[in-house]
């Protein structure tokens, strides 16, 4: 099948590549422009674009999508089908109708369950055991398509939002490449999302990271997992100083210490109080302007008073 395809980040590679393995003859790209990174702010290119060009691909990285010369750049390639896949812009509903059999969307959850932009980080910061990846026919309204195909796939206590990103765009490029044979073979199925069953999962933001010692051990635990690697959780009560927490347990005792002591500090890590008189064991930290480092590393230069 002819195909045009847009993304930008790493989650989309893969759906990319496995078209191209797949045999299709994928037309052009869309991503986004070049943006400066690191310190020396260097434009860098996203990832899609790294592996178009490789693939001899045309990559096109349009600042506007509504002036005509996006969707005119399109209808010239003349593809049979759109793929898009966390290109990160809304595309114009001249875009969405260009193409004989639409444009489809690889979205990283159950939908209509978590629309939006960041449905991974929202899956663990609720505490949620199960997620998956969508695809379905894109329409006006954000993430609000019919559903063409899904897969499930359960989330782990010990995987956070970086490695299960990892692992949903695998599962979303395997699932992409069913989908577009049964689209092809006009088989593929066609479901209306539930508008009761919707939920949203907007933009991160800095706002969630200081951690409220109040909540249960499995609550904080989650938004530590949910916030990697970006904004990362954060506090400033264990020692007097900032630091990102990055990987934490659930320890099984109970204490009475208030939220936020820390009731114990070894070689398993620093165990703090939470709500309910739960205990969290971090393991995994940052202190301010340092690298990240095991919670037993960072005691060896900076030991912790513990509550008694």
């Amino acid at each position: 099948m002819r195909i045009f395809f847009m993304g930008t980040p790493a989650f989309a590679v893969p759906s990319l590549e496995k078209l191209i393995e797949a045999g299709h003859c994928v037309a052009g790209v869309f991503t986004q422009p070049d943006k400066p990174k690191n310190r020396g702010m260097k434009l860098q290119p996203p990832p899609v674009k790294e592996c178009a060009l490789a693939h001899g691909i045309p990559v096109f990285q349009p600042e506007k999508l509504r002036d005509g010369l996006a969707l005119a750049e399109i209808q010239a390639l003349e593809p049979e089908l759109i793929v898009v896949a966390a290109y990160g812009r809304i595309l114009p509903d001249e875009i969405l109708k260009c193409a004989p059999l639409g444009c489809i969307n690889v979205h990283s959850s159950l939908l209509p369950r978590y629309r939006g932009a960041a449905p991974i980080n929202w899956a663990i910061l609720n505490g949620d055991i199960e997620t998956g990846v969508t695809i379905m026919h894109m329409a006006h309204e954000l993430d609000a398509g019919d559903i063409i195909s899904q897969v499930k796939t359960p989330i782990t206590p010990e995987e956070d939002a970086a490695a299960l990103y990892n692992r949903l765009a695998e599962l979303g490029g395997c699932l992409l490449i069913e989908t577009v044979a049964a689209l092809a073979a006009g088989t593929a199925g066609r479901t209306p999302q539930d508008p009761s069953q919707v939920t949203l999962a907007p933009m991160l933001s800095r706002a969630l990271s200081p951690v409220d010692w109040t909540r249960s051990a499995r609550a904080i635990r989650d938004q530590i997992r949910g916030l990697v690697p970006w904004p990362a959780a954060s506090t400033d009560t264990l020692t007097g100083e900032p630091m990102k927490l990055w990987r934490a347990e659930c320890a099984q005792q109970r204490t009475a210490a208030a939220p936020g002591a820390v009731v114990a500090a070894g070689k398993q890590g620093i165990e703090v109080a939470c709500g309910g008189g739960e205990v969290l064991r971090i393991l995994e930290l940052q202190p301010a302007g340092k690298k990240r480092m095991k919670a037993a590393d960072f005691l060896r230069g900076h030991p912790i008073s513990v509550s008694e």
